[in-house]
């Protein structure tokens, strides 16, 4: 019998490590569980089909230094926030962003300088 846990799932094809381990410790720091399995796939589709098997219905898919987070119900590759090349501080925001969308919370910046301004 497979059971569902209530958990974000990350699928991952060659990712960055380090990102992962940033991407990992800002879901911990909200306090929501999350699985990693490993698939072959474009950042859209690891996204889009993380998000549809977790019983939280929010997914993160991650290719080599390329980041998306996605909800259920939202179409393939239209991700709430998609990073290339980040800093950590962005990886660990992605985390923690969607550990709070599954919490109703406000989520934290994974943009900075102008183009956040122009967003203000």
């Amino acid at each position: 019998m497979v059971v569902n846990r209530p958990e974000i799932i990350l699928y991952t094809c060659r990712p960055d490590e380090d990102y992962l381990k940033e991407v990992c410790a800002g879901i911990e720091e909200e306090g929501v569980l999350y699985r990693i399995y490993s698939r072959q796939g474009d950042l859209d589709t690891l996204a889009f089909e993380a998000a549809a098997v977790s019983m939280l219905g929010c997914g993160i898919g991650i290719t080599g230094s390329k980041l998306a987070m996605q909800m259920q119900h939202l179409p393939k590759g239209k991700n709430v926030f998609e990073l290339n090349c980040p800093r950590f501080w962005q990886c660990r925001n992605l985390g923690a962003n969607s550990a709070r969308a599954v919490k109703k919370m406000p989520f934290k910046s994974v943009i900075t300088g102008k183009m956040e301004e122009s967003l203000l």
